[in-house]
């Protein structure tokens, strides 16, 4: 199905601000210069490296100029199909720039630094930092393939739109190295959010000394960064954002419209995850660079078909995807890491069977899409699945599983944009407070179905469960505690979870129903 992103209205006869069908009408027409400026601006944030949605966004994405906030991109070296069909996305979709995520820097400096060389699009922060003296350091070690990652970005750049100057500056997380493999960037850091609002104002002051007076600021920041840049600086027009994963539809004051500190308007957007959604923004400039006019539209990327010409060219990158088996019935995806996600549960069956285990878990987190009714393929599952982890099996206690629950439950409740998530499971239910961020109840199922009832107050430490998780969870922490170490694990796959859902629905050999839920309960 083709979709057609509404055109911006030309007249607006209200004096004061009208938020009807996501447009505002910033000044009175009267005050509006026969030599006023329309551009549209096509944008993307935190597509993480999903291609399947690449494709239907090149399908649909408009837009005299094309931006990305950044998380294009996902995973370490050993996703290197996924880096190569992300940088084709983004030449064919003629991206100009994009905000420096921090899954960009899931891979090596060496890594990443390369893919940057060989892309069109111009990679921007204005707070990422190298430390000067990085190669003298005790650990700079070659296995790591450190390297001057900060001479591939810049801090800003102007671009050209039907003869005007339009200013592009980039802003990374603040939070980057804390959701990042920490050996790859101990050399590197990221500035305060007090002086990276400083270092913004600073490049927006240099690109009005170049005659440029309409400007856009990158940033995956998060929203709430976002809202304090754009009532504390002066001079930026618009804010395309990303990292807290909201989805930002329409325009709407003291929501994604402020006013900077000389009072001019500034108009922030977000896409959502995982390029389920894209956006076009339709904006009119005076003859001095100030907004009068703004449209946000956002449109759904399932909606849109997969052109065969850009399949085509992905395949080279990513190999021919299998047919794997048929979804007779699904739901629609989560829109928050702390809705119970059957999606996320029934990858979690698929381990469990696959391994002979008693428990399986995964963070909700580590899910980037879901099951569409019809065809499924093997790359529909591997963009669920992106990151390029082994799974891992090991005798985990009754307490540690307890703890680490616990632990994910107040973790994800208490951060920005509820990261990491809750936990999907297979062979457990269990229930959680959403005002005290409480882990209250659990139960292990059997393998007869029978619930029972653990103690999560005084949980056994000789009590042990054969357990399966990804090694991210099992032995990284997956921003929390790490269950165990490799060498107690009793069996490592070489692949990731996509792999074991692939067996697991060839093997079932009917059509699947997605319909895994009740496993987590919600008290107040």
């Amino acid at each position: 199905m083709n979709i057609n992103i509404p055109k911006i209205n030309s007249i607006f006869p209200n004096y004061q601000p009208n938020y009807s069908a996501g447009r505002v009408n910033f000044k009175s027409n009267d005050s509006l210069k026969a030599d006023t400026f329309e551009m549209s601006v096509g944008y993307v944030n935190d597509i993480h490296g999903q291609t399947n949605n690449m494709i239907r966004i090149l399908s649909g994405i408009k837009g005299d100029l094309r931006l990305s906030a950044g998380d294009n991109d996902i995973g370490n070296e050993s996703n290197a199909p996924t880096h190569k069909a992300t940088a084709q996305f983004l030449k064919l979709a003629d991206i100009k720039a994009s905000a420096l995520g921090n899954h960009e820097f899931d891979t090596s400096q060496a890594d990443l630094a390369n893919t940057i060389r060989n892309l069109k699009t111009q990679i921007l922060s204005v707070n990422f930092h190298k430390e000067k003296d990085w190669e003298t350091k005790e650990d700079n070690l070659p296995e790591y393939n450190r390297t001057d990652i900060e001479k591939s970005l810049a801090k800003s750049t102007i671009v050209e739109v039907n003869g005007e100057k339009i200013g592009l500056i980039g802003a990374s997380p603040i939070d980057m190295f804390s959701r990042t493999n920490p050996i790859y960037h101990t050399d590197c850091y990221l500035d305060d959010l007090d002086k990276t609002i400083n270092e913004v104002q600073e490049e927006v002051n240099k690109l009005e000394k170049q005659g440029v007076n309409k400007i856009f600021l990158l940033s995956h920041l998060g929203q709430n960064p976002d809202k304090k840049i754009a009532q504390e600086t002066n001079g930026i027009d618009v804010i395309i954002g990303g990292h807290t994963h909201e989805l930002v539809k329409g325009i709407k004051e003291g929501e994604n419209l402020f006013y900077s500190t000389s009072g001019e308007p500034v108009v922030m957007t977000e896409a959502g995850k995982d390029g389920a959604y894209f956006g076009l923004l339709n904006l009119t400039f005076d003859k001095n660079g100030v907004l009068t006019k703004a449209q946000n539209n956002v449109a759904e990327t399932r909606l849109f078909y997969k052109n065969m010409v850009n399949q085509y060219i992905f395949d080279e990158f990513m190999g021919k995807a299998e047919e794997i088996g048929i979804v007779k019935q699904a739901p629609p995806p989560s829109t928050s890491l702390i809705e119970e996600n059957p999606h996320a549960n029934f990858m979690c069956d698929a381990m469990k069977a696959y391994t002979n285990s008693e428990i399986a878990i995964w963070n909700n987190g580590g899910i980037r899409n879901f099951f569409h009714e019809g065809t499924v393929d093997s790359r529909d599952i591997k963009d669920i699945a992106p990151f390029a982890d082994k799974i891992c099996v090991a005798m985990i206690s009754e307490k540690d599983i307890v703890d680490d629950f616990k632990d994910c439950i107040k973790t994800t409740y208490e951060s920005n944009g509820y990261k990491p998530g809750l936990m999907a499971v297979s062979g457990l239910n269990y229930t959680v407070n959403e005002t005290t961020h409480e882990l209250v109840e659990m139960n292990f199922i059997d393998r007869d179905g029978n619930e029972i009832n653990i103690d999560i107050n005084n949980p056994r430490e000789d009590k042990f469960y054969r357990l399966v998780t990804d090694e991210y969870m099992m032995v990284a922490g997956a921003d929390y505690k790490k269950l165990t170490d490799y060498e107690n694990c009793l069996e490592i796959y070489p692949y990731d979870k996509d792999v074991m859902t692939c067996q697991y629905i060839k093997e079932l050999n009917k059509p699947i129903v997605i319909n895994q839920t009740g496993r987590i309960k919600y008290i107040k």
